[in-house]
């Protein structure tokens, strides 16, 4: 215990640097870093980790390591704007979870919430469980339910896991970045306006226990040509059980790309449906690109889906061009 506190004092005297002159920017890197660990056993400075988000200073600039050790936290958690520069850490997805069950209004069932700009993840699972013991087919009790939202611009996420059922992900508006990561669900279940790219990534949709009606995987909101928006899935994987959708449009100018993925038969065969945009898709930019698995035959697709030109699909498959032109997925720590 004596340890621990020392600890946290270190560490707060690190923070209260950031204090006095707020930039932009974090510190470069790891220098200057301060880490702070979370452990449901009492082995660490905190065993919540909304208590470690709470101990970071406002407007902190330095950039700050929780290190959550294995287990269940069974909590709600928000990072608010004003707190950037954080690297959340598990030991793995899959022995360290943040879980919650809730599906109250869509945007604040969210089991965590980040509102702030240069945050990272890795080897962490997001849980929302609200609809877990739901009956196969018992449709209408299924409700929205959040595992991870996001609002801000410049976050990463790597070897991490995302389950839930309903809009499990809210990747909601800014610059993301997720590698190596596992996201499961049903429909919709990876929504929002958000502009990211997915590398590498398993996407399982388990949608099963909608009872043989097909499941969505992406409802993305691009709101209008201008609008820089968009998912792109590369070299992933998309598994699953029953049938689901690539995406449908949440927006008029929704625009999804799987490129080099491999598709497998749980994709049926129009792969997109236009929502409430009937008779108005050519707004909507859905593509495949080089895609293979039983789920890649497009001779059956909507007509209205887009053959992108060399110089769009150059552009958007392109991590650095897509979302990190500025350069920040190298500048956060490794």
């Amino acid at each position: 215990m004596k340890n621990s506190l020392i600890s946290s004092l270190v560490v707060l005297a690190l923070l209260s640097l950031s204090r006095v002159s707020f930039s932009l920017f974090c510190s470069n890197r790891n220098q200057d870093s301060a880490t702070i660990v979370v452990d449901q056993s009492g082995h660490g400075q905190f065993t919540k980790v909304q208590q470690a988000i709470d101990f970071i200073p406002a407007m902190n600039s330095i950039w700050t390591h929780i290190l959550v050790k294995p287990g269940i936290y069974k909590e709600k958690v928000i990072v608010p704007p004003n707190k950037p520069c954080i690297v959340l850490e598990g030991n793995s997805a899959h022995d360290t979870a943040i879980q919650w069950a809730d599906s109250s209004e869509v945007v604040e069932s969210a089991t965590f919430t980040v509102n702030a700009e240069n945050f990272k993840a890795r080897n962490i699972k997001f849980q929302n469980t609200y609809n877990e013991n739901t009956r196969r087919g018992d449709v209408s009790s299924i409700k929205p339910a959040l595992a991870f939202e996001t609002t801000a611009d410049k976050v990463s996420f790597y070897q991490c896991a995302f389950t839930g059922v309903q809009d499990t992900l809210s990747d909601l508006q800014g610059r993301h970045y997720f590698e190596s990561c596992y996201i499961e669900g049903a429909a919709d279940f990876i929504w929002g306006g958000g502009q990211s790219f997915y590398q590498g990534c398993t996407i399982n949709a388990s949608a099963a226990i909608l009872g043989g009606l097909a499941g969505f995987i992406t409802a993305q909101g691009r709101k209008s040509e201008t609008d820089t928006s968009g998912y792109v899935f590369n070299q992933c994987t998309v598994v699953g059980t029953g049938t689901v959708f690539l995406g449908r449009a949440y927006r008029q100018y929704s625009r999804v790309v799987f490129s080099k993925t491999y598709l497998s038969n749980v994709v049926v065969p129009k792969g997109w449906d236009p929502w409430k945009y009937i008779g108005r898709e050519q707004t909507i930019t859905y593509a495949e690109n080089q895609c293979t698995g039983p789920g890649a035959d497009m001779s059956k697709r909507v007509e209205w889906e887009k053959t992108l030109s060399r110089a769009e699909l150059a552009w958007l498959t392109n991590v650095n061009t897509f979302v990190n032109q500025d350069g920040w997925l190298q500048k956060q720590p490794f």
